[in-house]
């Protein structure tokens, strides 16, 4: 009984670990997009680099932003 304790005390810790680096990560993206919505708003002309870089951004983000749902990961 005390090993099964201890088992559930680790998984809890390692829920914890993986939902703040969850949380980075969502942040860490979260700039990204943002900054690659500046340069799109700042380019000169149509340019499909700029853009597939921030589709790819806003899609990563909101990747994360389901899994983070999934979790029940609030802003606690």
């Amino acid at each position: 009984m005390r090993r099964s304790a201890g088992l559930f005390r680790r998984k809890h810790k390692m829920k914890r670990e993986y939902d703040e680096k969850l949380r980075a990560l969502m942040m860490e993206t979260r700039q990204e997009w943002e900054h690659a919505k500046e340069i799109e708003k700042y380019a000169d002309d149509w340019d499909a680099d700029v853009l597939i870089r921030r589709k790819i951004a806003e899609c990563s983000h909101f990747y994360l932003y389901k899994e983070a749902k999934q979790r029940n990961l609030g802003l606690e």
